[in-house]
């Protein structure tokens, strides 16, 4: 694949965003830019449903802002796209030809089913999430859909959104009680018109800066320790708590407030409203955020059509490829770990030392996959840059909970450091969980040791003897095993913790 920079224009109600995607030669993409303008195209809507002069002026502004940051790449394509806003102005043709007589951006104007589309098509690329309701939720317009099976099964697009249901439902700056239930009551019926909707019992999906906000302002208050949105997971009484918190503060205050943007301070109760009503509706329970959207979905489309398809097949696979090419990690020698590590756990759980199900096993290759990814930012502290890297960046396709148990799996340097490792995560990892992470951990070191030299010298390895308090573990090699005999005897201490047996290694040449 030529390497490609891809640049989407995405303008909201709300807000303007300018986005660059860079993608290599190996289909490795990552977002090198990001920029904002908060627009609120919605309030430049006259009486006659019309965008005012100064609302077009606005527009053109911001593109002129852009066009200076869009000289400094080379686009291998570009595309601007609006959405309610300009689409339910009623002087769109006029805006559009504004737009295509002073920028030299193409752009074209989405029609509701693709808007929702876009979104849902970056939720299905982007989460492990098989079934659910996502939200996007505008300042205009908020669309919703629902898909199964990672499939698109129905989509509709409401004419209300954050700026609208603020001017329609609320007078001043925080709702009172008779405005609140007055809102609540109009989304639930709008909601309850999709026959679709009701008793889903499925996970709301909420796209967008409103969604992200919230999330933001809960992991705030409980002092949450692992960094990132996406895939953050609320249940139905945080969703209440944080917006019985958020009823119960002034307008400055919302401003002031971490983890809440100041130019959403004034529209975030409408579209939380949004959000927990479609979640009482549905009877879905969790809340889950998706930090990726339109945009997004308008990338990966992009990128992905080159090889014909609409979906990556595994996402959290694609991510590990992703990671693993971003640190440049050697994926011969890494797939090299995860093989013995395979071995090991399948002896073990031969001679019933261990019992680990399916989900552990697939955990132990993860980890085994990015071990020591740390090593790319310096050898020398490889353990807790493995660590860091991990739980301070999202990656798609993994729950906030499976992100950190891959980051103790691949970041395994002892048990002590382990436990230093976990204080931050007290109230979300138990004794039993860490003592399973020791174990997986220390499988996955044994089996860096078994590769120490990186000649994949290790073939293959059984359990020829396991007593009550020790076992023998002979290890098959060709060539020469120096380095991995000595790593081995050197790091099996920490397998013999979890296990609570004295382990001896026989190290045996292959016969040919």
């Amino acid at each position: 694949m030529a390497m490609q920079q891809i640049g989407i224009i995405d303008m909201g109600s709300n807000s303007v965003r300018f986005v660059v995607y860079e993608v290599d030669e190996q289909a490795c993409f990552r977002e090198a830019q990001n920029l904002k303008v908060t627009a609120r195209l919605s309030t430049y809507i006259d009486e006659d449903g019309a965008m005012t002069d100064e609302g077009i002026q606005v527009i053109l502004d911001t593109l002129d802002k852009f066009a200076l940051v869009a000289e400094n790449y080379e686009f291998t394509s570009i595309r601007g796209v609006a959405t309610a806003a300009v689409r339910n102005a009623s002087n769109q043709d006029e805006i559009m030809n504004a737009i295509a007589a002073h920028s030299d951006f193409p752009f074209e104007v989405l029609s509701e089913e693709q808007e929702a589309y876009y979104g849902y098509l970056a939720v299905t690329n982007s989460t492990d999430i098989n079934e659910g309701l996502t939200i996007d939720i505008g300042g205009g317009s908020t669309e919703i859909t629902y898909f199964q099976d990672r499939e698109l099964k129905h989509s509709h697009s409401f004419p209300f959104g954050a700026l609208t249901l603020k001017k329609q439902f609320v007078a001043g700056d925080t709702p009172t009680e008779a405005e609140w239930k007055k809102l609540c009551r109009f989304l639930e019926e709008s909601y309850r018109s999709l026959d679709w909707v009701p008793d889903r019992e499925v996970p709301v999906i909420g796209i967008g800066g409103s969604a992200r906000n919230i999330a933001q302002v809960h992991q705030d208050e409980i002092s949450y320790p692992i960094s990132g949105l996406h895939q953050y997971k609320m249940e139905e009484d945080d969703m209440e708590d944080v917006i019985e918190d958020l009823r119960n503060m002034s307008l400055k205050k919302r401003e002031k407030l971490d983890g809440l943007s100041k130019d959403r301070a004034d529209i975030i109760l409408p579209a939380a409203a949004a959000m927990q009503v479609l979640m009482d509706t549905s009877d879905g329970g969790a809340f889950i955020v998706s930090s990726r959207g339109l945009r997004d979905g308008l990338f990966f489309e992009q990128m992905l059509s080159a090889i014909e398809v609409t979906h990556f097949p595994n996402v959290k696979e694609e991510s590990f490829y992703q990671l693993s090419n971003y640190y440049r990690l050697n994926t011969v020698l890494q797939k090299r770990i995860s093989i013995l590590s395979a071995f090991l756990a399948d002896e073990l759980k031969k001679h019933q030392l261990v019992d680990l199900d399916d989900q552990e096993l697939h955990l132990l290759r993860l980890g085994a996959n990015v071990f020591y990814i740390g090593g790319a930012i310096h050898a020398e502290s490889k353990s807790q840059h493995s660590f860091y890297l991990l739980t301070n960046q999202s990656i798609d396709g993994m729950s906030h909970m499976e992100r950190l148990a891959v980051a103790f799996t691949a970041s395994f340097k002892s048990r002590s450091q382990l436990k230093q490792f976990a204080k931050p995560y007290k109230k979300w990892v138990d004794k039993k969980e860490l003592k399973r992470f020791e174990l997986l951990g220390a499988i996955n070191r044994i089996s860096h040791a078994l590769n120490t030299s990186e000649q994949s010298v290790t073939t293959r390895m059984e359990i020829v003897h396991a007593g009550r308090h020790n076992l023998t573990l002979k290890v098959y090699y060709t060539g020469d095993a120096f380095f991995e005999e000595a790593d081995a005897n050197k790091y099996k201490k920490h397998l013999e913790r979890p296990l609570k047996r004295s382990i001896e290694f026989i190290f045996e040449e292959e016969q040919s």
